[in-house]
């Protein structure tokens, strides 16, 4: 009996609001709400030229594009971190610069041909004199490469291009 007074109370709180009821009681028919006009949002005149997009810098070597390093550094310099202290390659790995290093800022982008391997991607960051090692490796596209690199050599390590062509 205490359970099917329970469902009564239960079951009879289910339905329509009473306002709603009471609305629908006095109407014979819905009546429809009008929904204002969708507006055209403006489009710019046609024949303009727009403005250049802003926040990419636009000249090679100020972070869009790497190019070929004029201040350094050289392909030896970096053969010379991968072989020292960063201790990627042991000494007697036969290895040559596929790529000379291509530079955003103080970044540095070389490909290495290994013998018997696969090409050696480096990334490097900071002054030829004081190179530090950011990653090698056939996959450079890090953490670090994708979050502090400057767009040119995140596009190399990451997309495959983005280097300035017959740079």
């Amino acid at each position: 009996m205490l359970a099917l007074s329970l469902l009564t109370v239960v079951l009879g709180g289910c339905g329509a609001p009473p306002e709603l009821e009471q609305q629908s009681a006095g109407r014979s028919t819905p009546t429809a709400t009008a929904v204002p006009p969708a507006t055209a949002s403006p489009t710019p005149p046609t024949g303009l030229p727009l403005p250049p997009p802003t926040g990419l810098p636009s000249t090679p070597g100020s972070g869009a594009v790497a190019v070929a390093c004029r201040n350094g550094p050289s392909g030896e310099q970096v053969l010379r971190l991968v072989r020292g202290s960063a201790g990627v390659l042991p000494g007697d790995t036969g290895v040559r610069v596929r790529s000379a290093p291509l530079c955003t800022d103080d970044w540095q982008y070389t490909v290495l041909a290994v013998s018997g391997y696969e090409d050696l991607t480096v990334v490097s960051q900071g002054r030829p004199g004081a190179l530090r090692l950011v990653t090698a490796g056939t996959d450079v596209c890090t953490i670090e490469v994708r979050t502090a690199a400057p767009t040119g050599i995140r596009t190399l390590a990451c997309d495959g291009t983005g280097g300035l062509p017959g740079a």
